[in-house]
């Protein structure tokens, strides 16, 4: 029953032909099999609790679905360590506002994915679980800094998951586990943790193994909140299907996105999916965005908010401490200058998908690398200046402020996963789960 999808699985809940306690089991028995190996349910609850959750699981669309959150998601009563040894013993007293919404949908949630120390870095380790592996094979990284979340869900063990994305942290393991990663318009999915309320690169997603189970899951996170100020104001109700005719649509191939060193290994199994995107009738043409001053934004606007740990700094892992000392130099002519950039690459981004029906591009630069190295240092003979580098296929998205989707593309010459993104327009989640649901 674990590798059914999370669609099939509420829907035979739903019409009593099995049960919540029989789905839980299932699903108990393949975490005992599987996270041994990958390392990706990080606390669990008690299978007994576990079990007795599942027969009171209220009606909902998620409805006794056994659901991991990402350990940087607040759980009442639930050890919640954001990665760091300085929060190994915390536990919560409150829910976090998404873990709120699957409560209310039905799903039971049954324990925690691994995450980067506060979710900083695409390569899920830290000093309190040790390092997440890839299901595909386990000497190879399934990315970060939702690895134990993709881990998760493609081992089995979950049929969806919550993700959060700031540069690529839902998109990047998403693509290193040949999974569906969505990273929404920011708004779409609300989130009222601590930061500033106001910045559009930290955004919350969805990842499952079909477009159909992503949609699933983003209807019940998606919808306004008070509590965040960003939030959209309109829910994002689940369409009866996803199926839509691409024939005709126009989309923008970039195969760096802007110069960016690909291995080859990638270019080589994208190329399948712009044949797959050809044959389904799309019109596809060369084309690059202009992203320039995207790299400085991002990491200027990231450091900035990255102050926020300056107190806690000299406990922190080494990059991460970086970031904190880089945020701190900021002066005031560079941060302006950043924000009139993410003003600018918001209004590029969107001219050019006025052209466009879609952007696809790489997800990631690499394929899944060592899980004993903590990035990649060099891409197609070009050495990484830091650990920010590497995702840059990302990150450059990201500061769009534009919805985009990782898409299963196919596997390297050695079984790695590779991974299409798809970029589209702003607030157009739906017609990005219909292409991919086109491409499946």
């Amino acid at each position: 029953m674990w590798g059914r999808s999370a669609t099939e699985l509420a829907a035979g809940i739903r019409a009593r032909e099995f049960t919540a306690r029989e789905v839980m089991e299932s699903h108990l028995e393949r975490i005992e099999e599987m996270n041994p190996l990958v390392n990706a349910i990080v606390t669990q609850l008690e299978p007994e609790l576990a079990l007795e959750a599942a027969d009171k699981a209220p009606p909902g669309p998620l409805q006794g679905l056994p659901i991991a959150v990402k350990d940087l998601e607040d759980t009442a009563g639930m050890r919640t360590t954001y990665g760091s040894t300085l929060f190994a013993d915390h536990i919560p007293t409150e829910d976090s506002l998404l873990v709120e919404r699957l409560r209310r949908a039905g799903a039971v949630i049954i324990g925690k994915t691994n995450t980067p120390e506060f979710g900083a870095g695409s390569q899920t380790f830290n000093a309190v679980f040790g390092a997440t592996k890839n299901p595909y094979d386990v000497t190879k990284t399934p990315g970060g800094s939702s690895g134990g979340a993709a881990a998760a869900v493609a081992a089995g063990m979950i049929p969806v998951a919550d993700g959060s994305d700031l540069g690529g942290s839902v998109r990047n393991p998403a693509a290193f586990c040949s999974l569906y990663g969505l990273r929404p318009s920011p708004g779409r999915i609300p989130d009222h943790g601590p930061g500033d309320p106001y910045n559009p690169f930290p955004v919350l997603g969805a990842i499952g193994r079909n477009p159909q189970d992503v949609a699933l899951l983003f209807s019940v996170l998606a919808g306004p909140d008070v509590r965040d100020p960003l939030s959209m104001q309109e829910p994002w109700p689940l369409p009866a299907t996803l199926d839509a005719d691409p024939k005709g649509l126009r989309i923008a191939w970039s195969e760096t996105l802007g110069g960016l060193p690909i291995e080859p290994e990638v270019t080589t199994v994208l190329q399948t999916a712009r044949a797959a995107l050809e044959d389904l009738g799309c019109i596809v043409e060369n084309a690059e965005p202009d992203f320039s001053g995207a790299d400085e934004c991002f990491e200027v606007m990231r450091g900035l908010a990255f102050t926020a740990f300056a107190d806690i700094a000299d406990d922190l892992k080494p990059t991460l401490r970086a970031n904190v000392r880089f945020g701190q130099h900021l002066d005031a002519t560079r941060i302006s200058k950043a924000l009139a950039l993410r003003g600018e690459l918001f209004t590029r981004m969107r001219e050019f998908l006025s052209r466009y029906d879609f952007l696809a591009a790489p997800v990631t630069q690499v394929a899944p690398f060592s899980v004993d190295l903590e990035y990649p240092t060099e891409i197609n003979g070009q050495r990484m200046g830091s650990y920010l580098e590497w995702f840059r296929a990302c990150s450059r998205i990201t500061v769009s402020g534009h919805p985009a989707l990782a898409v299963p593309a196919g596997f390297t010459d050695t079984g790695l996963p590779i991974g299409l993104q798809l970029v589209g327009r702003h607030r157009g989640e739906l017609a990005l789960l219909q292409l991919a649901e086109a491409l499946r």
